[in-house]
């Protein structure tokens, strides 16, 4: 369910920011459960280099930004240069929801086996072949986060620090379109900060 498809307009401003090339990245594998990323697979150097590049160029932060983190070590670690750069007056809101999508039977396999994920996604977004979250059950936890701030907050400029699929389907919802189709959109690189845009259109051109 898209918790979004019923605000018409948002409170407040949000940004996606995914972390920064990890350790997982570095070796190639897939590190989605809490038992793995929560302690381990941080960032690796050219990640934390990343993070403090992206922020450089981004004017649209500052330090009363709220961050708002996934709980796993690479994100956490993200969103800590963040709070840093940007001398945010309070401290990283941890967020279990912003998690990485867990990927079931193909935790540790090599990162290859994304693709085939994705197009099981395509054909139907409630699949949890091999045990992987379904991309309606990430949209379902994701779009909860937006909603709780909603009800909580106004006005305020939130920075989501999370993973690739769980931002990848979080901005499909901003754009108003169902799960499955969460591919047709740009996605977001290692540390690359992006506005996430109530009905943006963020399809390839």
């Amino acid at each position: 369910m898209n918790h979004l498809l019923d605000i018409e307009r948002l409170n407040n401003r949000y940004f996606a920011m995914r972390h920064g090339h990890s350790l997982a990245n570095q070796q190639g594998i897939i590190v989605s459960h809490p038992d793995n990323g929560c302690e381990n697979y941080g960032l690796s150097g050219l990640g934390r280099e990343q993070v403090r590049a992206s922020l450089r160029q981004h004017s649209q932060l500052d330090a009363k930004t709220m961050v708002v983190s996934s709980d796993f070590k690479r994100a956490r670690e993200s969103a800590g240069i963040a709070c840093e750069m940007l001398v945010c007056g309070v401290s990283i809101c941890e967020e279990p929801r912003l998690r990485e999508r867990h990927f079931g039977e193909l935790e540790l396999a090599s990162d290859e086996s994304y693709d085939q994920v994705w197009r099981q996604d395509e054909a139907n977004p409630d699949s949890q072949a091999r045990g992987v979250e379904s991309a309606n059950q990430v949209m379902a936890r994701v779009t909860a986060v937006i909603a709780d701030y909603e009800n909580q907050y106004s006005a305020a400029t939130i920075l989501l620090v999370s993973h690739g699929d769980a931002l990848q389907i979080l901005q499909t919802a901003f754009a108003g379109l169902d799960a499955s189709s969460h591919r047709q959109l740009e996605h977001l690189h290692t540390a690359e900060i992006r506005q996430l845009l109530l009905n943006g259109d963020n399809r390839h051109p």
